[in-house]
């Protein structure tokens, strides 16, 4: 069995349609943050989950895209909006699942990179997200909007009863 591989991507931003300007993403990662805890009576340690770390979406425009700076410098945490589409495909059957990826941050470093003449001139941009949702053939599987303190896996909203428990 062959796993379904992306076969194509588009990115938009701030609802302007950047197709066939991306070279290249590096899509964020997912990783929580860790805390290692020993109490009295137990054998060993364990780590006790503190939340997610903070998440980067590192991008690459193929040449100029002005409308990146719009957000730049923003004081609001969501100014800039992206959205990655992807087309995973099957080599063994020509089935395809298409994949949403929603985020909104804060560009961090706008890399305008080298200058020459003839040359793409390629500008790499990294994004720190406060929201993020992957959406799988429909389905949405994660769901992360941090000052919102929301924290969805597969629908289940896993902060549902700390909000509760606070008031919130």
């Amino acid at each position: 069995m062959l796993p379904h591989i992306l076969k194509d991507f588009n990115l938009f931003g701030d609802g302007n349609n950047w197709q066939g300007q991306i070279p290249e993403l590096t899509l964020p990662e997912l990783a929580r943050r860790m805390v290692e805890y020993e109490g009295g009576g137990m054998e060993g340690p364990i780590e006790v989950d503190q939340g997610n770390e903070l998440q980067e979406f590192e991008w690459t425009a193929g040449g100029m895209i002005v409308d990146i700076y719009d957000s730049y410098g923003s004081p609001i945490h969501d100014a800039a909006m992206l959205r990655m589409t992807g087309s995973y495909e099957s080599d063994e059957d020509g089935g395809i699942i298409p994949v949403e990826i929603v985020m909104r941050g804060r560009h961090k470093t706008i890399s305008m990179g080298d200058a020459s003449k003839g040359d793409n001139n390629q500008i790499s941009i990294t994004t720190t997200l406060s929201y993020f949702k992957l959406i799988v053939d429909g389905e949405e599987v994660i769901e992360r909007d941090v000052p919102g303190f929301i924290f969805k896996v597969r629908g289940k909203d896993r902060l549902a009863e700390r909000r509760a428990a606070l008031g919130v």
